[in-house]
């Protein structure tokens, strides 16, 4: 659907200095996307293969003349793993080795080494995907080999609270920079809607906002 954009905060956070924004555009029209990337928004995000798939044909020269990045930031299926290196620049989402290892074979059948993330399932809940805190360095070192994936940081979706207590996603957050600590990856992609206001202050240096950039 088109939406009218939150102008005043997309440029804010543009202005961030050492913050990249991934503007979430799921259920977004393919025309405010191109509104989205022409305010300066040089990355993306979507979670939904199927869905970005139909739009990317309509924003595809825009993407390449203003070097903006496309994100895989949803749940990604074995099944699906062709598409997405064939349409994101950057998966966010590997969350096993299985997937890690796909995503290498059909980067390296397309000639391309695709960034990606490793998704921590920083709250240890059974619903999200993700690799437990405490397996992330030997997670790393399981897949680092891999020569045509380039792990370029740690991503997480914090448990939900209310929009008014997001405070409690601290102890989160700073696990999320412990761990980075050890591995030392370039980015720490954490911080939604509700909560990248917390996510920056523990050292989030990628945040994903989608509802909060539309009005």
């Amino acid at each position: 659907m088109n939406m009218y954009l939150n102008r005043e905060l997309i440029l804010q956070l543009l202005a961030e200095k050492n913050l990249t924004l991934v503007g979430v555009t799921k259920n977004v029209s393919a025309e405010t996307i191109k509104e989205l990337i022409n305010l300066g928004v040089k990355n993306i995000g979507e979670s939904k293969i199927q869905e970005f798939g139909e739009k990317y044909p309509l924003i595809k020269e825009l993407l390449e003349t203003s070097h903006c990045k496309t994100h895989f930031i949803g749940h990604l299926q074995s099944n699906k793993t062709k598409k997405a290196v064939e349409l994101f620049d950057v998966i966010q989402s590997i969350d096993s080795e299985k997937i890690a290892v796909k995503v290498n074979d059909e980067s390296k059948k397309l000639g391309k080494v695709i960034d990606v993330m490793i998704q921590v399932n920083v709250g240890n809940e059974q619903q999200k995907y993700g690799v437990m805190p405490k397996n992330v360095v030997e997670f790393y070192n399981t897949i680092t080999s891999l020569s045509n994936i380039n792990i370029i940081g740690l991503m997480c979706i914090a448990p939900e609270f209310p929009e008014d207590e997001s405070e409690k996603t601290k102890s989160y957050f700073k696990m999320m920079t412990r761990v980075n600590k050890k591995l030392n990856l370039k980015f720490l992609s954490m911080g939604m809607s509700n909560d990248y206001h917390v996510a920056i202050e523990e050292g989030a240096n990628m945040i994903r906002v989608g509802r909060r950039l539309f009005s």
